[in-house]
């Protein structure tokens, strides 16, 4: 029933939650890294061909300060040749080994980011109706997809460079020292310098490139709604009011991406300065070791190749820094959705419903959406099992939230609800709410043809149990008269139907649903009255036998229900059937009289 809570629950705030700076990026880092571990042979190929490109990369230098000493110097062509062949030999394999460690980790990244975009989903089906209430679609479309994506982005760059650099600074440090300790001082100098440099810019950036991501879930939001909308602002005049809100929105959004991108490139300049100083000093030492006979020309070159690598791995991690930060920033947005607890949960000895009788009790139960706003005050009905049970009132006075409360979207703070003398909380969610079939006024019909949205209220039910469905509920004459039948395509939220057709879809699924319990909200509205004849029919058929709540302003619908509840300011004002309220000439009689004429 996930995929009518949207519309069925309450439409209260949108508020999004007000989220701060990234605040545990070391447990968000090894979360991911958790969900890495499902892949542990692939991750350690690639991490043993990073080590075998890594050693391959410290030969080249060392290599080439021989040919220089033991080889150019002495005028060697022959040796200079074989070692110049030796030299592009290891640089063949090192692509070779990268192009093959490359692929094997974008597979890894991908099947992580596979698994954790799976599992958000499935969390978001568990959640309860109160955790959409004040989020936006778009902040969680923002969150499953374009966080998510910069974790992938994060995994498929980062991981590899991340272990390359840091093989790579040990390996050089090693091979420096090994070759003269004078000049692995002298390229040490500037690491303290790049730490510093590193840790300030990486701080900065990184509380913005949380609330850029922030700014980001906000403006998808704004969007969604207004795309949502858009007759409603066009009907009002409201074109203006709308893209000035969305010019401020997508105004903070740039001020906060800026921040966050603009000192994240303050990072490659700075650490590219630092090693172009720590070269100088390695030339200008190194030249005067050469004059005075302490070393040689080739380890000279050496040296210079190695404090290039040597840097390398610092101006990497740093510039690595702004991807990292976004996916630091997105991964904590992922997880705090995986991390919410559902309000709605089973009971560990929740009993699975096979068939229920339909007989449903509320005593004394009162609800709010907010604590100190209470919209049901004790209320109690009775539904005897096979009863029509009308909720009638105005506008806002919890029609809907007893419903909502039927089908446990909620749970109640005060009094209990039962069916067959069971209190709700003691069945299986799922199973309790296969039980109960719903028709709402806006229907939602997924993509795939008229079959397929029949059929999604049983998916085992066979083409004839579908097409009997129809014909229950009244959409057969229409359907055969469609070009392609019940193969007919329906496109987007069922545009090339009626709003009556896309009705007589609903009624049929939820007969093939056959399910113990209806209940119908504004089944009737908002359609011409030869069309409402045959919803009529077709909801007269789908309730027979079955205990039915009926919302409805059309009075006209609900003259035969067995019961009539009269539902104002929370509380249940008049009860009884049509005779006996208009005979007692209250409410009930005001509302019915000022619709038709008597």
């Amino acid at each position: 029933m996930r995929n009518f809570q949207g519309q069925f629950g309450n439409k209260g705030g949108r508020n999004n939650p007000k989220k701060g700076k990234a605040k545990n990026t070391k447990g968000t880092i090894m979360r991911v890294w958790n969900y890495m571990g499902y892949q542990k042979a692939s991750l350690m190929f690639v991490i043993i061909l990073v080590f075998i490109t890594t050693l391959l990369g410290l030969l080249g230098p060392y290599y080439m300060g021989v040919i220089i000493d033991e080889y150019i110097v002495p005028k060697d062509l022959s040796g200079t040749a074989r070692m110049c062949m030796l030299l592009i030999a290891i640089y063949g394999i090192t692509v070779l080994l990268t192009w093959l460690q490359t692929f094997v980790m974008i597979n890894v990244a991908l099947k992580t980011i596979q698994k954790i975009r799976q599992d958000i989903f499935e969390k978001i089906q568990t959640l309860s109706l109160r955790f959409f209430d004040v989020r936006s679609q778009g902040d969680l479309m923002s969150r499953v997809t374009n966080d998510i994506d910069n974790l992938n982005q994060a995994l498929t760059q980062s991981v590899v460079q991340i272990i390359s650099s840091a093989l790579t600074f040990i390996g050089v440090t090693i091979a420096m020292f090994s070759l003269d300790w004078i000049l692995a001082i002298v390229t040490l100098i500037t690491v303290p310098i790049m730490f510093f440099v590193t840790k300030k810019l990486v701080a900065y950036s990184g509380k913005n490139f949380a609330k850029r991501q922030k700014d980001l879930g906000e403006l998808n939001g704004f969007i969604e709604e207004a795309i949502t909308g858009a007759d409603v602002t066009t009907l009002y005049g409201k074109e203006k009011e709308t893209v000035h809100n969305f010019n401020e929105i997508n105004e903070q959004l740039r001020i906060s991406a800026t921040k966050a991108e603009t000192f994240s490139a303050y990072i490659f300049p700075s650490m590219n300065f630092i090693n172009n100083l720590g070269m100088g000093l390695v030339i200008g030492a190194g030249s005067v070791m050469v004059l005075n006979g302490m070393t040689t020309v080739g380890v000279i070159a050496a040296f210079i190749n190695y404090s290039r690598q040597f840097a390398r791995p610092l101006s990497q991690f740093a510039t690595l820094m702004n991807t990292i930060q976004a996916a630091v920033a997105g991964g904590e947005r992922v997880f705090e959705i995986m991390d919410e607890v559902p309000e709605i949960q089973n009971k560990k000895d929740a009993v699975l419903v096979q068939n229920l009788q339909g007989r449903v009790t509320l005593e004394k139960v009162s609800f709010g959406y907010e604590q100190d706003n209470m919209i049901l005050k004790d209320v109690s009905l009775e539904a005897n099992p096979g009863e029509t049970i009308a909720l009638v009132g105005p506008t806002g006075s919890g029609k809907t939230t007893i419903i909502n409360l039927l089908t446990r979207f909620y749970d109640i703070p005060k009094g209990q609800i039962s069916i067959d003398e069971k209190d709700i909380k003691d069945y299986d969610i799922n199973s309790l709410r296969s039980k109960i079939g719903v028709v709402l006024q806006d229907t939602y019909l997924f993509a795939g043809t008229i079959m397929d949205n029949i059929r999604y209220g049983r998916l085992d039910a066979s083409d004839e149990e579908v097409i009997n469905a129809a014909k229950a509920a009244s959409a057969h004459s229409f359907i055969k008269h469609l070009p392609n039948q019940y193969e007919t395509e329906i496109a987007s939220e069922g545009s090339n139907l009626s709003q009556g057709q896309k009705q007589l879809l609903a009624i049929a699924r939820a007969i093939l649903a056959d399910a113990d319990i209806l209940i119908l909200d504004e089944a009737t509205s908002n359609i011409d009255t030869r069309t409402e004849l045959q919803i009529q029919a077709g909801l007269n058929n789908l309730m027979r036998g079955r205990t039915s709540f009926v919302i409805a302003h059309r009075l006209k619908t609900i003259e035969k229900a067995d019961q009539i509840l009269v539902i104002k300011d929370g509380s249940i004002l008049e009860r009884g059937n049509h005779e006996t309220l208009m005979e007692d000439g209250g409410f009930y009689f005001d509302l019915y009289t000022s619709q038709f004429k008597i």
